[in-house]
């Protein structure tokens, strides 16, 4: 079946970065953002890290967004919900700083432009667990225009995480395609290949690879953007 729909993740694919150096400076940011307003480093962190568990393990009933902020407030109280306008001022002015933790491949762009124009729609796949306004930076560190894409998923219009295949067909459902007409780029041998499932093809992006459980990566397509081109091409 031709190939319609070309998925793309960011982190670690659009984006080069080290995930462990990305959420160190993140949360140093973001503890400090709030401090002022009564939140314990410490606990704020591990409460952050509880929202992103409960929006992974989302069933679909609400959106990530809401998951989030209704753990948040099993925390901190139901006043605490008042403070989300201060995260939404974190993500356009320090969440900027965490840029500097985040790589940079002139190929990124260049990727989208040339798929673009080989005439393939194409989606924004990254995992909803961050609002669009964080998203949209991420984007721009990369040095991609985000107009070329039909969808971006964040946390505020989608109600599942990755690697839930549910994901993935609400994504398909949205862009009214079938799994088979559709290609997922990701690094994420877990997140991202796992598309496979559902009939997609599929193409691992090596350069800032995750294969957390060392799981055989022979039988995907692989390599870096030059090779996705050459694999796209051929499609």
């Amino acid at each position: 079946m031709r190939t319609k729909v070309i998925l793309f993740d960011l982190d670690g694919t659009l984006l080069p970065l080290d995930q462990e150096v990305f959420m160190k400076e993140y949360f140093g940011g973001i503890a400090k953002k709030m401090a002022p307003y009564g939140y314990q480093p410490q606990k704020l962190i591990e409460t952050i890290w509880l929202g992103t568990k409960a929006m992974v393990k989302n069933d679909g009933k609400n959106s990530n967004e809401k998951v989030f902020w209704d753990l948040f407030a099993s925390v901190y109280g139901e006043d605490s919900r008042k403070h989300e306008p201060i995260f939404e001022e974190f993500y356009k002015t320090d969440f900027q700083n965490v840029k500097k933790s985040c790589g940079y491949n002139k190929k990124s762009a260049e990727v989208i432009e040339k798929i673009n124009n080989l005439g393939f729609k194409m989606a924004l796949a990254t995992n909803p667990l961050f609002p669009r306004i964080a998203t949209q930076s991420r984007i721009k560190w990369a040095g991609v225009d985000e107009k070329y894409f039909k969808l971006i998923t964040t946390y505020e219009n989608s109600s599942y995480c990755k690697p839930n295949l549910e994901y993935y067909l609400e994504i398909i459902k949205k862009l009214k395609v079938k799994p088979e007409e559709c290609l997922m780029v990701g690094n994420d041998v877990n997140e991202d290949m796992i598309a496979r499932e559902l009939g997609m093809k599929v193409f691992l992006v090596t350069d800032c690879l995750l294969n957390k459980d060392n799981k055989d990566i022979s039988s995907y397509p692989q390599g870096n953007f030059d090779d996705l081109i050459k694999y796209i091409e051929n499609l």
